[in-house]
């Protein structure tokens, strides 16, 4: 049976059966991509330390002729996020991030910059005091990738707003912590954005909206 390599960021885990469990990727070139890892949750087994939320691993698996849920055969990690697990706030913004990646893109669907994108916000995340512009610039730079990216010409924005959600957009993710937001534009913001996500998505993940 040949066998297919890529790498890819864990998005979940959840138990399949009491040893196996199901993994949901998001693959350099695959795209989205969900596994079942046989005998993941055995104490002995190779997989142990392997996946975990946000692990970033080169992975090989069995292509499913039946499913799109493919046979998880190695993991070798490169990276386990571990700065993010001491701050609830870092976990909370990465798993939102996840969870509308899971919401919005089909399975196997290739893309490659919203892999990328995710990424480095993984790796700029911990350097940086949590903040809600972070979540608003992953939601521009998923968009913009999705072709769903807003006319901001057509909304009642202020200009400032406009301004700062052309930069969420475009800039990287260094230069966009390096942003600061008053009180009014984070609430302009989050107010627009939450109404046109639920619009177009019909509902957005529960973490982090207020």
């Amino acid at each position: 049976m040949n066998l297919e390599r890529t790498t890819g960021i864990v998005l979940r885990t959840r138990p399949l059966t009491d040893t196996s469990l199901i993994v949901q990727w998001l693959t350099s070139d695959l795209g989205r991509l969900a596994t079942v890892a046989k005998g993941a949750r055995r104490p002995k087994s190779p997989f142990r330390g392997q996946i975990d939320l946000f692990h970033l691993a080169e992975l090989s698996f069995a292509r499913s002729r039946r499913s799109e849920l493919h046979t998880l055969r190695e993991v070798r990690l490169l990276e386990s996020h571990a700065a993010l697990r001491p701050e609830l706030a870092y976990l909370q913004q990465a798993s939102y991030c996840a969870a509308l990646i899971e919401q919005t893109t089909e399975t196997e669907t290739p893309l490659p910059v919203l892999f990328l994108q995710f990424k480095d916000l993984l790796n700029e995340l911990p350097r940086h005091p949590p903040r809600a512009a972070t979540r608003f610039a992953f939601e521009m730079k998923l968009l913009d990738e999705l072709g769903m990216k807003p006319d901001l010409t057509q909304t009642s924005l202020s200009a400032g707003a406009r301004q700062l959600l052309e930069k969420f957009t475009e800039e990287e993710w260094p230069a966009l912590f390096r942003l600061r937001l008053s009180a009014l534009q984070e609430a302009e913001i989050q107010y627009y954005l939450n109404g046109f996500l639920i619009y177009h998505l019909g509902k957005l993940p529960p973490w982090q909206r207020t």
